[in-house]
Parts: C-alpha cells; structure tokens; sequence
C-alpha cells in the first residue's frame, strides 16, 4: 500500500511540476549585456542592453507623479535625471541648453534578447508633447548608438521637440556600467537631426517614418556585411544603396530631395566603430522589424512581465501553490 501511495506521489509531482514550470518560465526575461567583435585596439563593447529598468527625468520637468503614470514607472525602477550637461556630453558637444529645457523624460525597460528596441511616445494629460520626433526615429537612432533590446516610452509634460530624450536613454545605459562610444553616438545623433526634414516633408504619411528608419536601417546592415567581409564602402557607394533600399520600401520619390543630409549621416556611421561589429547585423534586423510596419507614436504597449502587477500575480500564485503541493505531500506520511 505505501508503495502504491509513493508512485502515485512521484506520477503527481513531475505533472505538478511541469506544470508549474510553464508560467514561470514564459514570464521571465532574459536581460544581458550582448558583446560585439572589436574592430579597435582599445577591445571595446560596442552594443549594450540593460540589466534593469530605469526613469529618466529631464531636469526641468514637472508633475513627476503624472510622469510616473504616463511612464509605466513602479517602485522597481532606478531614477535619474538628465541635466544640461549630460546634453553635452551625450547629445551635442558643443550645443548649448538649459536645465529647464531638459524637459522630455524617458523610462527604458530591459527585454527579451532578440526583441530589438521598440519606442512609444506617449501623450501626457492628452496631449502630443513630443512635436518632432518620432517612436521609429528614436527606435532606429538608439539602435545605430549601441542600444539594444529596450522598451523606451518618452513623454514631456509640456510641448518639446524630444530631440533631448536619448539624452536619458544614453544616461541610463552609463548608469547600468557601460559607456557608449562617443563615436557612435554622434553619428546616431546626427542620423536624428539628418531625417527631420524628409519625415516633416511627409507629414500626412502616418507610415513614412516607419518605412524611412527601416531604409535607414536595412543600409546600415548592409554596411556592417561589406565591412564584415573586408570592404568599406565609399559614399557614393552608400548612396546607391540607400537609393536601393528607399526604392525597396517604395518611398524614394517622396525622400529623394531630402536624402543629402541622411547620406551624411550614413558616411558618419560607416566610419563609426559599430559598423563593423560582429552583431550588429542581427540586432539591427530585429529594429527594423519593429518599425518597418509601425505607425503613429505606440510601438509595445506591454512593459516587462515579470515587473507588471499581473508577473507578481503570478509569481505569487505559483508560490502559493507550491506551498499547498508540499503540504499535500506531506500529508501522505
């Protein structure tokens, strides 16, 4: 008789142990810093995520409590703040601001390796704070900067530009250990700046920045694979490919007068250090899924699982159940 109670005891803990294996095991998220091949004597990183989540508050912005709200913020994110002379040292050398124009703020949630970045811009009290740019140009610049699968949501609490918000992105990532190249992160910088005009040029297009970053992304591959195999393109040669894939995503008419500055753009990148770098490639494939298809300003809508309310829920739930399981066992003896 015990020897029949102790078989049906094994045969019902592997199925109560698979079982609990599933929520568990779908709700966790994997979140590491992913290395690249160094091209320099200087052996550096050149693509980071993040080990956990972080707030970033521009130094002039208000209501910090609503901010939360907008942000998706609880209690299991790091705060900061970025000031005027993180602008400088991260977005603009040689630009000159304010604390109190510091107003755009960002929080950036680590997620599942090969998730690439996805951006929302979120309106605050109702309104479309962030005028100029857009989730897929944060997206795709943060991308070409070193900065890989993140959920970036931004927000202001009064109308910006948000050209200043990867200002926090950048300040999070130094804050997690690593230090972005500068090189790259200027020529990401300078790829924001350069699509301005062709994206305002289409305005009325909710799908034209969408299908502009995925050109913008689907050439700087393409580099990183020539450089890959020992080539470096020139820039006419960049230009020809960037014709191609803008003529790809059937928008070349709608960019071809507005295209000089983001060839620029690309020249600068091409001489950057993560054009060169092993995996690029893979993680840029990721981004350009993400906003190829997107439009308007919501890219992911979910935060990390296992920081939501509904993660603890479950976490909580299994544990409860693994209490009454060993309960159960022990009532047997």
């Amino acid at each position: 008789m015990r020897s029949n109670k102790l078989t049906k005891i094994l045969i019902t803990s592997t199925l109560t142990l698979s079982l609990l294996a599933v929520p568990i095991s779908q709700s966790t998220v994997f979140a590491a810093e992913t290395t690249s091949e160094n091209t320099s004597s200087s052996s550096t990183t050149q693509t980071h995520t993040l080990n956990k989540s972080y707030v970033v508050y521009g130094a002039g912005a208000a209501d910090r409590s609503e901010l939360n709200n907008v942000l998706a913020v609880d209690d299991n994110f790091t705060t900061l703040t970025a000031t005027a002379s993180d602008y400088q040292k991260y977005i603009n050398p040689n630009g000159s601001t304010t604390n109190a124009a510091m107003v755009s703020s960002v929080s950036i949630v680590p997620t599942d390796p090969g998730s690439g970045i996805k951006v929302n811009v979120k309106k605050f009290n109702g309104e479309d704070n962030i005028t100029k740019v857009t989730a897929q140009q944060y997206a795709m610049v943060a991308q070409m900067a070193g900065v890989t699968d993140v959920t970036i949501t931004v927000s202001a609490n009064r109308a910006v530009s948000g050209e200043s918000a990867l200002t926090g992105v950048y300040k999070a990532i130094a804050a997690d250990g690593v230090s972005l190249n500068a090189q790259n992160t200027q020529s990401a910088n300078q790829m924001l700046t350069a699509t301005n005009g062709a994206i305002e040029a289409n305005k009325d297009d909710s799908k034209y920045p969408g299908k502009l970053m995925a050109a913008v992304g689907d050439t700087t591959k393409e580099i990183n694979q020539q450089k890959k195999q020992g080539t470096t393109p020139t820039q006419n040669q960049i230009q020809v490919i960037f014709n191609q894939k803008l003529e790809e995503r059937n928008i070349y008419n709608e960019t071809k007068n507005h295209e000089q500055p983001i060839i620029n753009a690309l020249v600068q990148f091409n001489n950057a250090p993560i054009s060169s770098s092993k995996d690029y490639s893979s993680h840029v494939t990721d981004t350009i899924n993400n906003v190829k298809n997107s439009s308007g300003d919501m890219m992911n809508k979910a935060k990390k699982f296992l920081n939501s309310q509904d993660g603890q829920a479950v976490k909580q739930q299994a544990q409860s159940w693994w209490t009454r399981f060993v309960n159960w066992i022990r009532s047997w003896f």
